[in-house]
């Protein structure tokens, strides 16, 4: 009886010690990075595409137990950025983060992109999105939707909005804010938010379609009006402003989206860490409120459904541009 016993002992020990191996296998990442992270923004410091990148990248600096260092790279809307990880190998030290411009209106807002945006990368997982707000100076004589529309349709030409950039969301909202509602207003690019929200706030344009984040303590201070949001709900942090689908435009909505991409080839194991990476590091509740409060909704997503996303994007944007007539070049 005891040799029995003993026999079992030892085949479940050995068993156990077989078993070992799998499961250290299990916890252990397949890969990782060994060296610093570059994770290139095609935005100016200060913008919400940037916040988003470094709250993004102090999360999955915890998680891969290396440094991801943004590396701000503006130009054209993003596209210089995602030019350059066209042209990156796939080694695991270069990502993205990507917008609804550079990989959703600007593939039809530009002649000529220099990247092809489905296959000169890797998805790698979408991050959050941001509605926009659009914001008048209180010098302007529009407390309402209509107001602002009535003012802008009686002073054809006079008004002025606004944008980051020629083809970023706001730009393009604003084309089809223009387009479908009949308005003459001149559109005033900047390279950047911080810029052109530097200019609103000084009296030197009069409207923008702002990122949430980029205006929401300027509405709050009184330095800027609020009329509407683009989201298709009324948001938390500005609950009595209408969203534009409820006062002029009925039916409209239109969020920014942020996403994680690699550049061309990347192999899944590096795909999946870094989604992991991404969506650990953004569950850190310290993390995860930093973007909240500034109007930021936080939502990790898979490679795949980035990749099947991707395409529905660029039609999107592409009929949007098309239906507006705004070109970027």
């Amino acid at each position: 009886m005891r040799r029995h016993f003993s026999r079992r002992l030892l085949a479940g020990s050995a068993l156990a010690a077989l078993a070992r191996p799998f499961v250290a296998a299990a916890q252990t990442p397949a890969w990782s990075p060994d060296r610093p992270v570059r994770l290139l923004v095609g935005f100016p410091a200060g913008g919400v595409t940037d916040v988003i990148a470094r709250v993004t990248a102090e999360g999955m600096t915890k998680a891969l137990g290396q440094p991801v260092i943004v590396d701000n790279r503006p130009g054209a809307a993003g596209n210089i950025a995602a030019q350059q990880l066209a042209q990156m190998p796939a080694n695991g030290l270069t990502l993205l983060m990507t917008t609804n411009g550079s990989h959703g209106a600007n593939p039809t807002l530009y002649t000529s992109l220099g990247f092809d945006p489905i296959r000169d990368n890797t998805p790698i997982a979408m991050l959050a999105s941001v509605t926009n707000v659009l914001v008048v100076h209180p010098s302007v004589a529009a407390n309402t939707v209509q107001e602002l529309v009535d003012l802008a349709k009686a002073q054809p030409g006079r008004l002025n909005f606004a944008s980051a950039s020629s083809g970023s969301a706001g730009h393009l909202i604003g084309e089809m804010f223009k387009t479908r509602l009949g308005l003459d207003i001149t559109h005033i690019p900047y390279r950047g938010a911080a810029p052109a929200q530097a200019d609103i706030l000084a009296g030197r344009v009069e409207m923008l379609f702002g990122t949430l984040q980029t205006v929401l303590e300027s509405v709050r201070a009184g330095q800027l009006r609020a009329l509407a949001v683009t989201a298709r709900a009324r948001v938390p942090s500005l609950p009595d402003v209408p969203t534009l689908a409820e006062t002029v435009m009925p039916g409209f909505s239109a969020d920014a989206w942020f996403a994680l991409i690699g550049p061309p080839g990347m192999p899944d194991p590096m795909v999946a860490r870094f989604q992991a990476a991404a969506a650990t590091g953004l569950a850190d509740p310290v993390l995860r409120e930093r973007l909240t409060q500034q109007g930021v909704s936080v939502e990790v997503g898979t490679a795949a459904e980035l990749r099947d996303l991707l395409p529905q994007e660029i039609a999107k944007w592409g009929a949007a541009v098309r239906l507006s007539g705004a070109r970027a070049d």
